[in-house]
Formats: C-alpha cells, structure tokens, sequence
C-alpha cells in the first residue's frame, strides 16, 4: 500500500524550482515538526484518543501529523502511540462505514480516512474502502436522481443532519476520497462506488463568485469577490457588503477559497478551466500570511493548512500577485508558523472560533502545513 505521504510527495513535485534557498528552512521545519508532534504525543490519553472522545476527528488529525513526519526513518516500525492510536480510531468505525461517535460522521470520517491512508498500512484497507463508501454515500442528489437539480446536490454536508452541504466537508472528502484512490485501482478489494465527479463540480461551481459557471443569483464578479469561494450556495461565514448595484453578493474567502482550488484540482480541471484561472487570481489579489482573508484570525490554522495543501497540488512554485511580482508562498507560510510555535512545541490561536483555541487541533494543522511544504520541495 502506497502511503500518503509517498503519494503527496510524487504528486507536487515542482520541478522548476530551485532548491537551494530552501536547504536550511527544511531543517528548521524538521525540528519544528518534531517539537510539535512531541507535544502531541504527550496529550494522547492513556485509552489511545486524543482530546475528544466523540470527535475522532482530533485523533484522526494529530496521527496524520505524526505518520507524515520527515524524522520517521522509512520503513521503520511505527512507534506504540501510533499504533495504539490507530488502533482506537478503527474501534469506532460504524456498520455504514463511517468512524465517528456522537454525528457529524462526515468530517470526522473524511479526516480518519486521510489519517489511515497516511499510515500506509495493508492492514488498514479493508477499513479504508469502507470508510471511502460512506463518503461517497453521503454525497447529496436530490429531486431527479444523477441530475445535480437541487442546489446542495453533488456536495457534502455533515452527515449529521440533512439539511445542507458546505464546501468544508466537500473538500475534506474529496482530498480523502482521491488519496484513498489508489487502494481501490488494482480492483482487489472488487467493485466499488466513486464520487459522481460531475455533479462535484456543479456544487463547486455553486461556491465560487464566477458568474459564467455559477448558476445561482448569489454569484458576483465584483472586484472584490470574483473568482473566490465561499462556505455554501446561500452561505459564507465571512462578512458581506453591499455593492453600488445594490447587489450584495456572499463574501469570498482565504480558506475556502484554497480549498476550492485543491477540490477543483483533485476533480481534474485543467489549469486553464476558467474556474481554476479565477480563483488563483483571487488568490493572488488576496495574497497573505498573517490572516484568513476575509477571516482575519478566525480559522488562520485551517486556512494555513489548506493553502499548503492547494499551492502543491497545482503545482505553483511562485504564486503570481496583483501587483505583477510573485510569492515566495514556501519561505512565507513556513516563516509566519515557526513564528507562532509556542516554547513547549505547540500552536494555538486566540481567536477561539471553530475550535481554534484548541492547541491539539490547532497543533496537528500547523505540523500538517509545515510537513507540505517540506515534502513539496523538490529533490536535488
């Protein structure tokens, strides 16, 4: 079994870069890496969870930290923790599929599989394909059945209620379903479901201010907002404001502007699709580090997290900016996060708005930024 950090390291390779600027700042993050699973390891509770019980998600994030880790010698045994970890996460996986506990059995899935699929373990497939199933089952098709007809059709919602998909859980999935993909290509574990891809990217399309591929009113290609994401057809968590035009469109934004780009990628748009075109410019108007555009601090690890992940899968050494330069996206986001690593080896932010005054989630989301970058950066 292929393991994830083998696929994300062949798959963002970006060849033209020159590595040479990025020699020291790869052993900064190895140490940093290793101070910030260290921590985490010191909060796993004795019956092998972290911080959570009813959310698997926490233990599902702090193991993919720490099955990534460059420290790992390859092909050395995993350490107990580990195992015992991994061990608890599959003891909660449902009858449907799913591993989660108290609801929001997608995110708390989605999350678990990406943790399995890092641990590269044979053992675990039988686990994967099921959790994978109930990803793929959770994808919504209402009204006419494989016709993306209501405007929640070919996302992803929490699974916990049937009320809505969002783009959070959607992207989740998708990374979760496509790294899971290649344990199901060789046919061995038989015939098994994907995703209606199609009706993925209509939903995605609902998400993005771009009024040539969103169907929807709420669409705007102001100046401000097109080509970005945001939360749900009808909804984004980010302030709007109302437009001359009296029109007052949903508020693009950093995080799930990112996560637009990757699910885009993993969907297999091409770079010149209109919809991967606009959101990279809007990623470029709305360049930085220091905040969640849109957000400011609310969601800044997220948002961390999701942009290492989007910038290596498609490939950008350099991210082109409004002003006509490029960024140095690598040297940025790894500088702004080893400047927020606490001296007992964690992260936290104060902003406390989705769970982020968590350290052991705000931890995993930091170690997981900074073990993309470092596998993004291609060989000598």
């Amino acid at each position: 079994m292929k393991s994830l950090l083998v696929l994300l390291a062949s798959s963002t390779l970006v060849m033209a870069a020159d590595v040479s600027p990025y020699l020291s700042l790869q052993e900064e993050m190895k140490q940093a890496i290793a101070r910030g699973n260290a921590w985490l390891a010191k909060q796993q509770k004795a019956e092998g969870f972290w911080d959570d019980p009813e959310l698997p998600a926490f233990t599902a994030l702090a193991l993919t930290a720490a099955a990534r880790d460059p420290n790992l010698k390859v092909g050395a045994e995993k350490p107990a923790h580990l195992k015992k970890g991994f061990m608890w996460l599959l003891s909660n996986q449902k009858e449907d599929g799913g591993i989660y506990n108290r609801g929001l059995s997608v995110y708390n899935t989605a999350t678990s599989l990406t943790a399995l699929v890092s641990a590269g373990e044979e053992g675990y497939e039988a686990a994967i394909v099921k959790a994978r199933k109930h990803l793929i089952n959770n994808q919504w098709d209402t009204g006419e059945k494989g016709k993306p007809d209501g405007i929640n059709d070919g996302g992803v919602g929490y699974g916990s209620k049937n009320d809505r998909s969002d783009m959070s859980n959607t992207y989740l999935s998708i990374e979760a379903i496509k790294l899971s993909e290649k344990i199901i290509e060789d046919g061995k574990h038989g015939d098994q479901p994907d995703l209606d891809w199609g009706a993925a990217v209509q939903f995605l399309s609902r998400c993005q201010n771009l009024e040539s591929t969103n169907d929807q009113p709420n669409a705007s290609n102001d100046e401000k907002n097109k080509g970005g994401f945001f939360y749900g057809p009808n909804e984004t968590k980010a302030e709007s404001e109302k437009l001359a035009n009296g029109k007052t469109p949903l508020r693009s934004y950093g995080s799930m502007s990112y996560a637009g780009l990757l699910s885009l990628i993993y969907a297999k748009l091409t770079p010149d699709d209109e919809r991967v075109v606009a959101v990279k410019e809007w990623l470029g108007k709305n360049y930085t580090v220091q905040e969640n555009p849109g957000m400011g601090a609310q969601g800044v690890y997220y948002y961390y997290s999701a942009m290492s992940k989007a910038l290596s899968a498609a490939n950008i050494d350099k991210l082109p900016l409004a002003d006509g330069t490029s960024a140095d996206w690598r040297k940025d986001l790894c500088g702004v996060i080893l400047s927020k690593q606490r001296e007992d080896g964690s992260w936290m932010n104060d902003n406390g708005r989705w769970m982020e005054s968590n350290s052991v989630l705000t931890t995993a989301y930091a170690v997981m930024a900074l073990e993309q970058i470092y596998y993004s950066i291609p060989q000598r």
